[in-house]
Formats: structure tokens, sequence, C-alpha cells
């Protein structure tokens, strides 16, 4: 049997995708390498203990944005909360505890000592104005391409809002803060460079000004924390497939794909699969692998990815009665403001909720990570990576001693890892996190239009526009799905 669909792999990209056209009434299979679903945004058990692959916020949560519109639709019990303060920077001297709302934050920073007001005020409200513009991209997928005539009428008549991007693309975020003469307002450079590694996965001196605008309103739109673990959601995703006839296999890692006339034909571990289309959400590198040869486009991007970052972790037990927030919540660390944040000079860590079945006896648990270039670790041989992680982890245990003694002191349960484990953890090519630094440059804004990288095959995820973040993901594997069910001729319909 030849189905619709096979999408390969259950990160958010592929959930979204083989959602979306299981909704189009596609028949679709999802395969995937790991005993659960979600990748880079899942959730893992290890004895007793269960831990978030990564430390992160999840958006698209508000009513009316996709993941609320999915959980709805679909009847998912799925539980979010909003966290408040929902991030807490600290670094010497200076600690922000960030709100879920764009006027608290401009006040905030306002009300620190020395702060420049009118210009504060200034560059928040052009960082609102770009990011209004961009957000509805996100909050509405059937904005971005490809256009039919209805949607080219609504962009005409959002032209005015998108004024005040045009001026800023190929420029940087530290060219904005000059701008609005800001640039040496140390609370702010720290609070845009620690935003701007966990989110663009660059420096704001680096970051594409659009992308980073747009990031700095990620705490306000639609941000919670999945209570359970975002693994949670992935499952339900996974279910709904399952509901509207898809058939989900876990553990069942596709080896190889080839083209059999106008069918892919994919070599699973539990057999093959023949599909009109196949979507991959894994990254391109790998894609790579499984073709057996390496297309031009694909090549272009694994060599972008390979600019980028991996991620050092800690995965942490600590004992219910630590003097933490009881609710779960996100500590963002810097030991020292004057070095770069990454290598454990910059923490992030995602922490459980008290009422939370996260570990024995009522323990919580705590992910916590920093990233490492890849180029560098890559160049070392097995030796020297292990002398490098273990210094970057001992670096990230000097910074939680000195940010959050609440959280070091009271730790029962360590388990270390570096990008080769996270590889295991979330079956991420080399452990590869964030996928393509938004450095700037025109760059960023190739792959506007879902296009397949060979007739009928189409990459999905972090490494391929809309870029970061689950949100971002599941966008693209939503509006990539759409595309081709268009292009199978396959109608649309409303799930009840």
């Amino acid at each position: 049997m030849v189905v619709d669909a096979l999408v390969i792999g259950s990160g958010f990209g592929g959930l979204g995708a083989a959602l979306t056209l299981a909704e189009g009434g596609a028949r679709v299979v999802l395969c995937e390498s790991l005993r659960y679903p979600g990748g880079c945004a899942s959730t893992f058990t290890r004895g007793p203990w269960r831990f978030e692959a990564g430390a992160t916020l999840f958006s698209g949560f508000d009513p009316g944005q996709l993941f609320d519109r999915w959980i709805s639709t679909h009847r998912m019990e799925v539980e979010t909360r909003v966290v408040d303060p929902a991030i807490e920077l600290r670094t010497q001297g200076l600690t922000l505890k960030l709100p879920p709302d764009r006027a608290r934050l401009v006040a905030q920073f306002e009300a620190l000592p020395g702060a420049p007001s009118d210009r504060l005020r200034a560059f928040f409200d052009h960082q609102r104005r770009v990011a209004d513009a961009l957000w509805a991209l996100f909050d509405d997928p059937s904005l971005l391409p490809p256009f039919d005539a209805a949607t080219l009428l609504r962009h005409v008549a959002r032209a005015p809002k998108y004024l005040p991007v045009l001026p800023w693309i190929t420029r940087s975020l530290g060219a904005v803060l000059d701008h609005h003469g800001l640039a040496h307002f140390e609370p702010l450079r720290v609070y845009l460079d620690a935003l701007c590694q966990i989110t663009v996965q660059v420096s704001a001196d680096e970051a594409e000004a659009p992308f980073a605008l747009s990031a700095m309103d990620y705490l306000s739109r639609g941000t919670r924390h999945v209570h359970g673990g975002i693994g949670a959601l992935a499952v339900a995703m996974a279910r709904a497939v399952e509901q509207l006839g898809g058939d989900v296999r876990m553990s069942d890692a596709v080896r190889s794909l080839s083209r059999d006339g106008d069918v892919w034909v994919a070599d699973t571990r539990r057999g093959t699969v023949r599909a009109k289309t196949v979507v991959a959400n894994v990254l391109p590198q790998r894609l790579a692998a499984m073709l057996g040869r390496d297309p031009a486009d694909v090549a272009s991007l694994a060599r972008k990815v390979e600019d980028g970052w991996g991620a050092v972790m800690l995965y942490l037990g600590v004992h219910r009665d630590a003097k933490l927030r009881p609710e779960a919540h996100h500590l963002e660390l810097v030991r020292e403001v004057g070095r770069p944040f990454i290598e454990g000079n910059h923490a992030f860590a995602s922490i459980s909720g008290l009422d939370e079945t996260r570990g024995p006896d009522g323990a919580r648990t705590v992910t916590v990570s920093t990233h490492v270039p890849m180029k560098k670790l890559l160049a070392m041989d097995d030796a020297a990576q292990g002398r490098y992680v273990a210094a970057v982890q001992r670096a990230l245990d000097d910074t939680l001693r000195a940010r959050a003694p609440e959280l070091s002191d009271a730790i029962v349960h360590r388990m270390t890892a570096s990008p080769r484990t996270f590889e295991r953890f979330t079956g991420r090519t080399a452990g590869y996190v964030g996928g393509v630094p938004r450095r700037v440059g025109l760059a960023n804004y190739q792959g506007l239009w879902p296009s397949p990288v060979e007739p009928g095959l189409y990459l999905v995820g972090d490494s391929v526009f809309p870029g970061q973040s689950t949100l971002a993901t599941a966008v693209g594997g939503h509006r990539v799905a759409t595309h081709a069910l268009a292009q199978a001729g396959a109608a649309l319909r409303t799930v009840a």
C-alpha cells in the first residue's frame, strides 16, 4: 500500500506536519526512532526521574494561537500555566524578574538607577511595532507563503505595519541599541545578550534585528509551562494523529530513503513504507545520510547548522524542601558579564513545580543547559572532548553556586550530559541544538516559500524557516503540510 505521507521524526515540526496532514484527510505514517515523541522538546525518564530534555519555555498557548487551537480542537488533556515571573535573570549586582507582560518589563527597566527613561520607552515602542508585525505570522500561519490572492490582499492591507521592519533587515540588534542611544546601558545589554543566546542563538551584536526584536516578545506571546512536562503536549499531539487515522510508530527509525518512480520508499526498522510525500523533521545532515547523497540545498543548510551550537547539560534532582518557588519556574544565570554567554558562564535552568511528579519522595527536577560551539568541540579528539565537556560542566556548577545557591545546595541527584548524550536522548544528529543561528544577513530570509528538497520531499524543523522555538517548528510543519496537501490536491476538512 502507498500512503499519502510519511513523516520522519516526531519533534514538534513533525508533529505539526503529521497533525495538519491528518486533519486534511491524508493517510499518514509517522516514524520516530525514540520511544517517546517531542525530539529536543521532550520529557524523558531515567530511573525514577522525569526530566525535560532541554531547559526552555514554550509559547503559542494564548487563545487562538496554534497550540491552543490544536488543544481545543482535539480536546487534548494538556494543562498549561502562566509563569510569572517568566524568567529570573541573575548576574553580579543585577537581578531582573522578567514578567510575561511588556509594560511591566519596561517599567522595571525604567526603575533601575540611572535609567534613561525616554530612550528606553522609544526603544521598546520601536520593538513593539516590529514584534506586532512579525508575530502575526505565528498567530496566523496562513499569512506565511505561499500566498493566494486573498492572502496577498491581507498583506497589502497590513503594509503599514511592515514599515518599521524594513530599515533593519541585515542590521543587528546592537545597531538598534546604538540608534536609540542605549548601547552603554548595561542592564539592557545583559538582558538582550542573555535573551538572544537562548532564542536566536547569538549575542545582540550578532543578531539579525527583526528576528531579535520579535524574540524580545517571546515571554509575552502565549508563553506557558506545560504541567508534567512538554512531553505531555507531544504525546497528546501524537494521539490526535492516531485518532484521525494516522499510524504513529515509536522506536521505528528510518534507515534510508529512495525513489521508485513517483513514490518514496523508506526502509525502517520495522519494514518498508511507501509514500507519495515525505516530510522529514530531521537535521539536513541526517536527511543526506538517509538519501545516501547530498543534494545542494541540503548541503548548504547543513553547513549553516554546523556553524551553530551543542548543549552541555546538567540533569539535577533537588529535594522537595529546597528553598525554591513552589511553582515551575526558570532561572537564567550569568557568572561574568564581560565574558561570552556560553561554555558554562551562562546557564538556563528549568525547574519543575512542587506539585508535579518528577522524582522519588516528591523531589523536583532541574534541567540546566549551556551552549558550546560545535566547530570547536568536533575539532577535538575524543580525549580532548571529554576534558572540554568536563571543564564546561565544572563551570556550570560554579555558576549555579554563585548565582543560585538555593538550588545548588539542594541537589540530591546529578546526571551530566554532553552533545553526544543529548543526541541519544533526542535523536538529534551529533547533538546540535537551536538550528541555524540568526546572525546578521539576508540568508535569514531564504526559504520563505515551502519548497521540496526533491519532488515530494520536504524538510521541517528548527534548521529551516521560520526557525527556532517549539512554536516556530510547529508553525513550519503546519505550513509545509498545508502546502503539500494543496500540491497533492487533497481537500482540507474541519475536524469536529
